[in-house]
């Protein structure tokens, strides 16, 4: 006996070990189910033949998760499941998780000023208003610009940022602004002393498995934090996993379960791009036929059927669905928006 319990011992070591090395290297696997094949055919039909030219809906990938595992996935012209996608404004909702983690780590809070953080960047005679706005200002999207800062042939984009009129007062107007990401990337990087990317990667994306992703800068050295980001569609569906999960990866919590909260909560009121927000009523939108007007939290949307998502540019998508213990992720090339959610809801949102 005293020789044969070292070699349990060892064995369940090494069993143990095995086991810990397979769980977070990639998602697991289940073979689709009919339905769930003949709905996306149905969905992919849809997104060839419902739109009118030269409006279009050109699919990249999908990827369905269904209780942690994936339960669907596909690959579409020419794309492929190891090509990294751009994320467009995806790339908000990594800036925003980089925010909580900066502020569980005691490095920053909701409520600082904004131009605290750049003393050498301020007009020289910052408004009422522009004092006045914070990090959660930017977050939600109501810095109080009237008009997104212009940031074509400036060299450096948060003194550009900093001298936009800030007409209304923050908090109370919601216009979206991918440049007030762009001051979270920059805030980030000034109090971690980390770019965005170096920053995540120890914190997010090494727990996750995602490679080292490319992240475009800014002309000073900066990630650009609203945009520029590429990932692969299984690095999406793990980020929609992460807050279904609520920040637990292989039993360790990795992002604060509070924080993934509040970005997937109901912050402020919001509309479309390009929309403003006195004239939803004129254009006839509201939260029964258009999904963009359903709130918005902290660099997040939310959707009907109780869902919230990470949205970006031409129809890129991870849509979490915490009733249904599901994740939903899209990438395309699409030139329609409301359309597309309509065939999203349709085909795909039953399956779930």
């Amino acid at each position: 006996m005293k020789r044969i319990i070292p070699f349990i011992a060892l064995a369940t070591l090494l069993v143990t070990g095995c086991k810990t090395q397979q769980e977070i290297v990639n998602l697991q696997r289940t073979t689709a189910l009919p339905s769930v094949v003949a709905a996306v055919d149905s969905f992919e039909y849809a997104t060839k033949t419902r739109p009118v030219k030269p409006d279009s809906i050109s699919l990249h990938s999908i990827m369905i998760l269904k209780h942690g595992r994936v339960v669907f996935e596909k690959w579409f012209n020419g794309q492929f499941a190891e090509k990294p996608h751009a994320m467009h404004s995806v790339s908000k909702t990594f800036t925003a998780t980089a925010v909580g983690l900066a502020i569980s780590e005691g490095k920053l809070n909701l409520s600082d000023p904004v131009v605290k953080f750049f003393p050498d960047k301020l007009p020289a005679q910052p408004s009422e208003n522009l004092k006045a706005m914070t990090v959660r200002d930017l977050l939600t999207m109501t810095c109080g610009h009237d008009t997104e800062c212009n940031r074509r042939g400036q060299s450096d984009w948060a003194k550009a940022f900093l001298a936009w009129p800030v007409l209304h007062k923050p908090g109370e107007y919601y216009m979206y602004n991918s440049m007030g990401t762009y001051m979270l990337a920059e805030i980030v990087q000034k109090v971690t002393g980390e770019k965005l990317i170096d920053y995540l990667d120890t914190r997010l994306f090494k727990p996750l498995h995602i490679s080292r992703p490319q992240w475009d800068e800014s002309p000073t050295g900066v990630n650009c934090g609203g945009w520029g980001l590429y990932l692969k569609t299984e690095d999406m569906a793990k980020m929609g996993q992460l807050f279904l999960q609520k920040g637990k990866w292989n039993g360790k919590q990795i992002v604060p379960a509070a924080w993934l909260k509040e970005m997937s909560s109901y912050q402020v009121p919001s509309a479309p791009s390009g929309t403003r927000f006195e004239d939803l009523e004129k254009v006839g939108l509201n939260k029964s036929n258009n999904e963009w007007v359903q709130g918005y939290g902290y660099q997040m949307w939310m959707c009907r059927h109780n869902a919230y998502r990470a949205d970006g540019f031409a129809g890129q998508y991870f849509m979490v669905f915490p009733d249904r213990d599901a994740v939903l992720v899209l990438t395309t090339s699409s030139s329609l928006y409301q359309p597309y959610m309509d065939i999203i809801w349709q085909y795909l949102l039953p399956i779930l």
